[in-house]
């Protein structure tokens, strides 16, 4: 779905329409008070101060009283009508960021997790603010408006000096805003990557250390921060010279109408009531003049967040949740799939399978079987468990992936993820406790126990009083690898899918613990309505499957079971009994 920064934009004010209006209309009657104080100060100077009447001052001071309690409600309510709004929209913003980035379809975008971070977060907040732009942008003019009336009524040529001076000065601060918001939007694109890029270095503290890729981690950290710190010095010296000029401009006017106020005073074609308002007004119409100064400038960082939104928002789904006309028979005649088609046997082929490094990949694994696939090279390990965990779209010229003897392609997408569970090798663990951890769907107090023992991570939770209570930071940091690893795997054996794909589940383990783990498996999956897929080159592991398969540059090169691989097949015993 096509999107753009204009459309967030607009659909945030359609939405937020009503507290929008109300406090616009409120800041409206605020500056419609603000700008009628000089003007009651003026008269009560002519009325009262000079005739001396001392009823008339009693009953000046009392509306001017009256003025400014409107006026100081007026703004309170107006400000916290749009501060409700501002934060309401933020929130909308906030959860509809998340939906996108967590949606099972996944999202086309070449935005790091850092980055969608930003994205869902500073840039949500910034897009918010367009409601206070409008708002005071409305009370802006209106304090314009009623001041411009106000002189025109005291003096033509002052009124006039208004109407025109103020619009051009509006083409000069509007002639600025295009290059605020390219430096804005170039700002907030640096700040989100190298936001981006700390928290993948944070993430991976752990393995730097273990490389000693400390120095260069840092080194490449300092120069995006550079690139960061630079595209915001710039828009900062922009937004500096552009408010240093426009607030230039709009004190040369205000101080114009005062002097042109004060000779005609001078000339007596004013009195002095009508100096003190036209002297109040010229320096009360410095404030809205710098308000719209600066709306410009609010409005490129606004621009800019709602561009970046757009992105995610607009962003295509990696794969279609679609039940479209499939050739399953393979006879040329494509009919349209049962529109709600369901998965009854845990079976999954693959036939002539082609994607990444994969050309014409052929794989089955029956209901009940555990089937080893080892992958010489990482790219076609990696590129398997993509495809197998739904992350890339499949065309038919990349072969057919079956679930159930069913075309994954006519199949609803959450029907997929029920049947399908991939655990990839570097899974993400959540603050919380290792219970939060492992147990992710509804799963009995049966079925834990049994995923825990064969994961072994009851030597993790013997090891604290909490026990599965036991407290686990944000992205498992107070885990070792070997129990990250370890509870992933608990999570995924808890789930119980149909069909289980792991990808090196221990390279983090030790030998003896590998061999709990994997005969944990075998035990726990051995049933007829579960089919289990292990992508490894641990022997432990293969050595408990019914079968391997074995893939080289990018084709299967070998079939067999574990022992008579390692027996007859030198490239295997080699890359797998090293």
């Amino acid at each position: 779905m096509a999107i753009s920064g204009g459309g967030v934009l607009r659909r945030a004010l359609v939405r937020n329409r009503a507290r929008m209006i109300g406090s616009s209309l409120l800041f409206c009657l605020h500056q419609f008070c603000e700008t009628m104080v000089p003007v009651a100060i003026g008269i009560i100077v002519s009325r009262a101060v000079e005739t001396g009447d001392v009823t008339a001052m009693l009953l000046s001071l009392v509306g001017l009283a009256a003025l400014f309690v409107v006026l100081s409600f007026a703004y309170r309510i107006g400000a916290r009508i749009i501060v409700v709004a501002i934060e309401r929209e933020a929130h909308l913003l906030r959860v509809e960021v998340a939906r996108t980035v967590l949606d099972p379809r996944g999202i086309d975008s070449d935005l790091s997790a850092g980055e969608l971070l930003t994205v869902g977060t500073s840039d949500a907040e910034k897009t918010s603010w367009i409601l206070d732009v409008v708002a005071r942008s409305a009370s802006a003019t209106t304090a314009l408006v009623v001041t411009a009336v106000a002189l025109l009524v005291v003096d033509v040529p002052l009124g006039l000096a208004v109407v025109i001076g103020t619009p051009l000065l509006l083409l000069v601060l509007q002639w600025c805003a295009p290059v605020l918001t390219r430096a804005a939007t170039a700002s907030q694109t640096e700040i989100a990557r190298v936001s981006g890029l700390a928290t993948d270095l944070v993430g991976g503290v752990r393995p730097l250390r273990g490389i000693g890729g400390e120095g260069a981690a840092a080194r490449r950290y300092v120069e995006a921060s550079r690139r960061a710190l630079d595209a915001t010095l710039r828009l900062a010296r922009g937004n500096s010279a552009y408010l240093g000029l426009s607030a230039t401009v709009g004190s040369l006017l205000a101080a114009g109408v005062a002097g042109g106020a004060g000779y005609l005073a001078l000339t007596g074609r004013l009195t002095l009531g009508e100096l003190v308002t036209v002297v109040g007004l010229a320096q009360f119409l410095v404030e809205p003049l710098s308000s719209l100064s600066r709306l410009p400038g609010v409005t490129a960082v606004v621009r800019g967040s709602a561009d970046r939104i757009a992105t995610v928002l607009g962003a295509s789904p990696l794969v279609d949740d679609v039940v479209t006309a499939v050739d399953t028979d393979g006879t040329g005649d494509a009919r349209a799939a049962d529109p709600r088609p369901t998965v009854r046997e845990a079976r999954l082929d693959l036939h002539a399978l082609a994607h990444g490094s994969l050309r014409g990949v052929d794989l089955d694994v029956a209901p009940g079987e555990a089937v080893g696939v080892v992958a010489y090279r990482p790219a076609d390990a990696e590129s398997l468990v993509a495809v197998l965990s739904g992350q890339v779209p499949l065309d038919p010229s990349a072969g057919r992936v079956g679930v159930g003897g069913i075309d994954v392609r006519s199949l609803p997408l959450a029907e997929v993820r029920r049947t399908v569970l991939v655990e990839p090798h570097a899974a993400d663990l959540f603050a919380g406790t290792v219970r939060t951890n492992i147990v992710t769907r509804a799963a009995d107090d049966a079925r834990l126990e049994a995923a825990v023992a064969a994961s072994a991570v009851t030597d993790l939770i013997e090891l604290h009083d909490a026990g599965l209570d036991h407290p686990v930071t944000d992205r498992g940091a107070s885990l070792s690898g070997g129990q990250r690893q370890r509870v992933a795997l608990a999570r995924a054996l808890a789930a119980d899918p149909p069909i289980l794909v792991l990808h090196d589940p221990t390279t983090a383990v030790d030998s003896v613990t590998e061999h709990a783990i994997a005969d944990g498996i075998r035990t726990l999956r051995a049933r007829p309505d579960r089919a289990t897929v292990v992508v490894s080159t641990s022997p432990a592991l293969l050595a408990v499957t019914d079968r391997v398969v074995v893939i080289d540059d990018g084709r299967v090169v070998a079939r067999g079971t574990h022992r008579s691989l390692s027996t007859t097949d030198t490239t295997y015993r080699e890359r797998v009994l090293r």
